[in-house]
């Protein structure tokens, strides 16, 4: 069968891709191995917030009383419960986007996809069975796992890796993690909530290393003041799993130190999955490990697009779907604006959440501006002290000269739902004064962010 496009993986790069070629009436086939939806879906993005939010509705009971709420007994965690509701959660989800599929009229094939020509694609199911399909264009949108460190190989049971920490059936008492980017810091703050002790390993000086090094170092405090052991400038040199406990060794600026744990997860990063593909046979680029693509997606090999983790640029869901809508946008005639990589937001769910975009004070010094930076603790906000969580701050950071925003970085309660203003800002070119006019209601967190511009620019801060 003939199609205009098709695309191998349903993540959100692939499915959002998908859906919006066929609403510019492009006939569609998407092919997908695993489930339908890909990592983020089933096994990344959206199982880890509902894990997450269970632990923030048992950390709110173990801490009932302080808002004046009596709980008889004690509230304890189920780890198969909660693991079964996130199961839920993504099976929903991606039921949602099948539904998606069939309103909008896009085929399904079940398989694994590879490429044969440039306009052909073979696809092997389960069972052996190869099936050739063509289109006038393919988007290759398949996606990352789990970087395995040569010293630390995965098992899947003692050595783990996302997929596994995401279902756990029994609750580790220990667990070492590896890795303090935005997985190792979300499943070590859940495994940590829910009682395990946990140390967070990290190679560089800094944890959630990507983020505003003052960001950084406030997530290290309100961990070391939950009680989870982090340390950095380390890492793991081995690991011996074949006792009761793995026998962790690490090398520290003080020197060798051991620690045992039920579990060890490895969370250093992730690898674009590209073998077996046919890029090779084809001829596409590769460089450092990614496809090479132009500004719209298209590899050096004419109608065969590629677009997510697969290629440069942030390993983001979000990141992934604009990609998709731009490549698509573009096969169609129509002239997509390129996607402006300096203006992604990040967002880590820990608690305090964290959420960024733009340039880190450091990076914009380095790129030669004259800043004006401001912050805004929520010390001194009253929507913060009612909610009984005042850690963290917001930060921002303009250009001098002109007053444009050139970065944000929010960490606390919620902030993930107030850095879209923040992109909004950017892609807007606003200034430090236009922000501080922009009434903010009262009480929320999000006024905070009027007040970082403000102390920007030495106003009057309202509390």
């Amino acid at each position: 069968m003939n199609y205009d496009l098709i695309v191998i993986g349903s993540g959100p790069g692939g499915y959002v891709a998908a859906i919006r070629a066929s609403q510019l009436g492009m006939k569609t086939l998407v092919v997908e191995k695993a489930e339908i939806g890909g990592i983020c879906l089933n096994w990344g993005c959206i199982p880890t917030k509902a894990l997450l939010k269970s632990a923030q509705v048992f950390n709110y009971l173990k801490h009932a009383k302080e808002y004046g709420i009596a709980v008889e007994g004690e509230a304890q965690p189920d780890l198969a419960a909660i693991v079964d509701r996130s199961r839920g959660v993504a099976e929903g989800m991606s039921k949602g986007v099948q539904f998606l599929f069939k309103k909008n009229k896009i085929d399904q094939m079940a398989g694994y996809g590879r490429l044969v020509d440039k306009q052909t694609v073979s696809v092997t199911d389960t069972d052996g069975k190869e099936t050739k399909v063509t289109a006038k264009n393919i988007i290759v949108a398949t996606g990352a796992r789990s970087k395995q460190l040569p010293n630390l190989k995965q098992d899947g049971v003692r050595i783990i890796g996302y997929r596994e920490a995401l279902a756990l059936k029994k609750q580790p008492k220990s667990m070492v993690v590896v890795g303090s980017g935005a997985i190792g810091s979300e499943f070590a703050h859940f495994y940590h909530s829910l009682g395990t002790k946990v140390t967070l390993v990290e190679f560089l000086p800094v944890i959630v290393p990507l983020e505003d090094e003052e960001i950084s170092k406030q997530l290290e405090r309100s961990f070391k003041k939950a009680g989870m052991e982090v340390m950095t400038s380390s890492s793991v040199e081995s690991a011996d799993t074949s006792g009761k406990l793995c026998q962790v060794t690490i090398k520290t600026p003080k020197g060798i130190e051991q620690r045992e744990a039920e579990i060890i997860l490895s969370a250093v990063g992730i690898t674009p999955n590209l073998e077996d593909l046919g890029l090779e046979k084809l001829g596409i680029l590769v460089e450092n490990g990614k496809v090479k693509v132009d500004d719209y997606y298209q590899t050096n090999v004419k109608g065969i697009y590629a677009i997510g983790d697969i290629v440069a640029g942030p390993a983001l869901a979000h990141v992934a779907s604009a990609e998709g809508i731009v490549c698509v946008e573009k096969i169609a005639g129509m002239n997509p604006e390129p996607v402006n990589y300096r203006n992604i937001p990040g967002c880590t769910y820990t608690s305090p959440e964290i959420a960024s975009v733009g340039y880190t004070e450091k990076a914009a010094r380095e790129a030669g501006y004259e800043i004006k930076v401001g912050k805004f603790p929520y010390t001194a906000s009253g929507k913060a002290s009612a909610a009984g969580n005042k850690e963290g701050f917001v930060k921002l950071i303009f250009d001098a000269k002109y007053g444009e925003l050139l970065g944000a970085h929010l960490i606390g309660d919620n902030v993930t739902e107030m850095i879209a203003e923040m992109v909004v800002a950017r892609k807007l070119e606003t200034t430090g004064h236009e922000i501080i006019k922009a009434i903010h209601p009262h009480p929320t967190m999000s006024e905070a962010i009027m007040e970082a511009a403000a102390a920007a620019y030495g106003e009057v801060i309202h509390i």
